[in-house]
């Protein structure tokens, strides 16, 4: 058998753009701000991560250009090797500095964080628990460990609980959960999943990829938000949203990240993050600090859109944050709506199965600080119109 049959035999993708609902891989030919080209066409952004609309601050951007100046456009090699830069040292000591922990260290992706960090600290008989819905990367970062892996229910710590309870005891036991849910936009039970944690004996890993930024006083996430920084032991995150620019990074124990920087193979065996990306970085981790009315300001049109949505009949489910689901609970009804948005003017991100279970297909819609008041009423006039027309409310 030819390994290329199952690829000729994958028509799915070519069946729904026959179909004209296809919005996946769309060409972007601006910036990733509040509004963005698309074909020639200028529509509203309603579906980036750019929570603080820092990607195209000029401080960020004059960091990065500096850093290409400094250190030419890569490092050509990974850190273990030629490719330690003092800029990325520098970076892990303010990153530190800013979770309030003893040391950090820097991957190239979050994808890589995740499946490095996790891989690594979970070895033969250790056991580590995930919610249902964490994000992809920590279920791969558990299938490249040699650890065993459980899922509890969704934001359930009384299953979480059970499953500790259960808990071969043979090796270490580490619960890996999002601080914020990347498609629903509800945040994860903290304080309660701490509890379980020291009633089992158990470390606590949080991936905090959309919260840091946008959650606690100080932009320093869903530990922060709870009052239980010192709880938590592991913080994930990454550059690609807040921080705009990719990356990822671990912040924990000096112990702990010295063991992940000698072990991870993600890390050793990975060109190093290129200057200008750090720089981009390190300037948004300032702004955060610096800036701290773009996070009030992406809590005011928090609130205006989650009150419009649900004022509007839209199941919105148990989001409290910026990332604000639209659950249609129908993949025709998904598709069809999110191409009467884009009609509209609107750029959402349609969500079917498995990024999401069946029968739970959403349009997953976020927003950032520097949305206009004019451009959210603009984007619930054209929900309202679409939403109508397909009968969705």
């Amino acid at each position: 058998m030819d390994i290329f049959t199952k690829c000729y035999e994958f028509t799915e993708a070519d069946e729904i753009k026959a179909a004209g609902y296809y919005f996946w891989f769309r060409e972007i030919e601006s910036a990733q701000d509040t509004e963005v080209i698309v074909g020639g066409r200028r529509l509203i952004m309603a579906g980036s991560n750019n929570y603080l609309g820092l990607t195209t601050h000029p401080k960020v951007k004059e960091a990065a250009i500096k850093a290409i100046e400094k250190y030419g456009s890569g490092c050509a090699g990974s850190r273990f090797l030629n490719g330690n830069l003092d800029i990325l040292e520098n970076f892990e000591g303010k990153l530190a500095d800013f979770f309030h922990k003893d040391a950090a260290v820097v991957f190239a992706t979050g994808y890589q964080t995740n499946l490095g960090a996790i891989s690594t600290l979970v070895g033969r008989n250790d056991e580590v628990f995930l919610d249902k819905y964490d994000h992809a990367s920590i279920i791969d970062g558990c299938r490249f460990s040699f650890g065993k892996a459980k899922k509890f229910k969704h934001n359930d710590v009384n299953d979480l609980d059970r499953m500790l309870s259960s808990s071969s005891g043979k090796g270490g036991k580490l619960i890996v959960v999002d601080g914020v849910f990347s498609m629903e936009g509800d945040i994860t039970p903290l304080p309660e999943i701490i509890a379980a944690a020291r009633k089992h004996g158990a470390r606590i890993m949080v991936d905090d990829a959309h919260g840091i930024g946008v959650l606690g006083a100080g932009g320093r996430g869903t530990a922060e938000h709870f009052q239980a920084e010192d709880d938590v032991d592991v913080i994930m995150g990454t550059y690609s949203k807040s921080l705009a620019a990719i990356g990822g990074f671990i912040v924990s124990s000096k112990e702990a990240v010295n063991y992940i920087r000698h072990h991870a193979r993600p890390l050793i065996f990975s060109a190093a993050l290129p200057p200008a990306l750090v720089a981009a970085a390190s300037a948004a981790l300032d702004v955060i600090q610096d800036e701290p009315e773009r996070r009030e300001r992406l809590w005011h049109n928090t609130r205006k859109m989650l009150k419009g949505f649900k004022e509007l009949g839209f199941d919105t489910g148990t989001s409290n944050t910026p990332i604000i689901p639209i659950i249609i609970g129908d993949r025709l009804k998904t598709l069809q709506m999110c191409g009467l948005l884009q009609e509209h003017g609107i750029f959402v991100n349609a969500t079917i199965s498995p990024a999401v279970p069946p029968g739970r297909e959403l349009l997953r819609t976020s927003y950032m600080a520097t949305h206009t008041e004019e451009q959210l009423d603009r984007i619930l006039d054209a929900f309202k119109r679409a939403g109508r027309q397909l009968g969705v409310i």
